[in-house]
């Protein structure tokens, strides 16, 4: 029997968010009905809502959550109803060319749900990431749900479901960090926070963190930077050189997404150095960069997809650093919001003072 809960959707372009009934239907083969416990209010789904992702409305927004596994369909084993998890939107499939060579966190054909949720009248929802999570109930593939310790916080862990998997993956999974590298982090919102948090992890000995905001500089300096600059104070590239012997960092995490920070991230790198571009671009933005320096400069130029994260490695394994309190993901949860007040959240993306604001249900 199908289940009536509510959820918030994107209804059409930029219009205001609606809380209202979604239709969700018994799990079937390789899918799981989860009930979510929290879920995290994403860019991403300020994004769909204003249509930068495609135009197929209305959707079913959430994505960051974590949850208890309610019941699973057919030939469903890895996870089973009672179990603790956290949603990713990266089910890799195993059997595809990524998957095959050993890199299946680049899979290209990741699972989702095969059925659709709906409104009451029939209307098919397009759920946020494949998820859907801003609802009490929502239907997923089997292999989006990560089993993690169920000790753990909700509103927390749930936050390793996008941004703060994708800042720490693009330090230690794209970028490489390692013991005595110097990175520089451009953009200091949840993701580039869990990029410094993940570079002190590996053992990073100088982290620059770099923003126009003095609140999230001083945010960064609680998850691990050794340094912060503020961009509106000169010229950071010269700035991160300085805080590095004059060489430029090892690693430069640039997590705004935009062609001016990414040509900063480019030139305050050291030779042989590598940039990782974790932010997300608009389509319209292109670079132009003197193919000599590319060259001269060797090193690496990399985009980190998700942090290049493997949820069933990586999800278990930050849980349990945040358990053993060397990962302080509640630093990341500002506040704690109901259900309807999400649209309240993406407002607050605009006027800042919030790193996350997580819906508890």
């Amino acid at each position: 029997m199908s289940q009536r809960v509510q959820g918030v959707i994107a209804r059409s372009k930029g219009a205001p968010v609606e809380l209202t009934t979604i239709v969700v239907p018994d799990p079937g083969p390789g899918e799981a009905v989860v009930a979510i416990q929290a879920c995290g209010v994403c860019h991403t789904d300020l994004h769909y809502r204003e249509g930068g992702i495609n135009d197929d409305f209305p959707f079913l927004l959430g994505h960051e959550a974590a949850g208890v596994v309610e019941s699973v369909g057919a030939g469903v084993t890895d996870v089973e109803p009672g179990d603790f998890a956290v949603l990713n939107w990266r089910a890799v499939c195993g059997v595809c060319r990524a998957c095959k060579k050993g890199k299946p966190w680049y899979c290209f054909a990741t699972h989702n749900a095969t059925q659709k949720m709906t409104l009451e009248d029939g209307t098919e929802l397009s759920p946020a990431l494949g998820i859907g999570a801003f609802v009490e109930k929502t239907l997923v593939h089997a292999g989006q749900c990560t089993k993690v310790d169920p000790r753990a916080r909700a509103a927390a862990v749930g936050l390793l479901g996008c941004g703060v998997m994708a800042g720490i993956g693009a330090a230690i999974n794209t970028g490489g960090v390692t013991r005595g590298d110097s990175v520089a982090v451009i953009g200091c919102g949840g993701v580039g926070d869990g990029a410094v948090a993940g570079a002190a992890l590996a053992g990073a000995t100088t982290i620059i963190a770099i923003d126009t905001d003095d609140q999230k500089l001083e945010w960064a300096r609680g998850f691990g930077a050794t340094h912060t600059v503020n961009a509106r104070e000169g010229d950071v590239v010269e700035k991160v050189k300085e805080l590095t012997g004059g060489f430029g960092a090892d690693v430069v995490v640039e997590a705004v997404g935009r062609p001016e920070t990414y040509e900063q991230a480019f030139y305050m790198r050291d030779l042989a150095g590598t940039v990782v571009l974790v932010g997300v671009p608009t389509p319209d933005m292109k670079i132009e960069l003197p193919l000599l320096e590319i060259f001269g400069r060797g090193g690496a130029l990399k985009s980190s997809w998700y942090g290049d994260c493997l949820p069933t490695r990586d999800f278990p394994m930050l849980t349990e650093l945040y358990l053993q309190g060397r990962l302080d993901l509640d630093a990341f949860v500002t506040e704690e919001i109901p259900l309807n007040g999400v649209e309240e959240a993406f407002n607050k993306m605009h006027t800042g003072g919030v790193l996350r604001s997580v819906v508890v249900f």
